[in-house]
């Protein structure tokens, strides 16, 4: 095996040695000039951080183009994980870091947005007042109390939008699809808990050509 574990921001726990894989440590949500320089020994990835820590690191993976040839194993560290929660990766450091070490790969969807960033968790816009097309279908037209889009873990088109109106406990309108369109009030859209720096009178999340080759199989 060839490949580099990132841990990313500080805090992590000191996780053991393994046969060609050495260990970086980089800033929380690293960009170009701390991933790519590491991208030509890193057939395999370990990034240890949160879902935005991993985001980052893909979205690297797809700039310069090494979506297919890279393999991703994810151990989330500093709280909850909708990363974790969706394709079902242990919480437990120790687990996780064996499981991204020696699992298998399972390709999964990879989510884009408009605005040249990457969704592989959740993606929010709440509350918001506008129009939202799930590929063809009406989403929304009018006032929402959030739209949250996650990757459909069930093999389907790509991505998963979930439209709750009005008052507290109504259950979620549910659309699966490629694509999601919102023409809104500027409203910030929010990417694996990072917000967007401003706000947007349109937003589109859909999914990627090409899937993130993400290991989570069985170790």
């Amino acid at each position: 095996m060839r490949g580099v574990v990132l841990v990313c921001g500080p805090g992590a726990p000191d996780f053991p040695a393994v046969d060609g894989l050495r260990t970086e440590v980089v800033p929380a949500r690293p960009g170009k000039a701390e991933v790519d320089p590491l991208l030509p020994d890193a057939g395999h990835l370990v990034v240890a951080g949160t879902d935005a820590d991993l985001a980052a690191v893909v979205l690297r993976l797809l700039r310069k183009d090494r979506l297919g040839g890279t393999t991703v194993g994810f151990v989330p560290l500093g709280g909850e994980s909708e990363v974790a929660g969706l394709w079902s990766l242990p919480s437990d450091p120790a687990h996780a870091f064996r499981l991204a070490v020696r699992g298998d790969v399972d390709p999964v969807p990879l989510i884009r947005d408009d605005a040249g960033g990457v969704l592989l968790g959740r993606g929010e816009v709440a509350p918001v007042q506008g129009v939202g097309y799930c590929d063809d279908q009406v989403a929304l037209r009018g006032r929402a109390r959030s739209i949250v889009v996650t990757p459909d873990t069930e093999g389907g088109a790509g991505l998963v939008v979930q439209v709750t109106k009005g008052v507290l406990f109504r259950r979620p309108v549910t659309f699966y699809g490629r694509a999601f369109q919102l023409g809104c009030i500027p409203a910030v859209p929010v990417s694996d808990g990072v917000p967007y720096p401003r706000e947007m009178k349109r937003w589109t999340w859909y999914r990627h050509t090409e899937d993130l080759r993400l290991v989570r199989g069985l170790a």
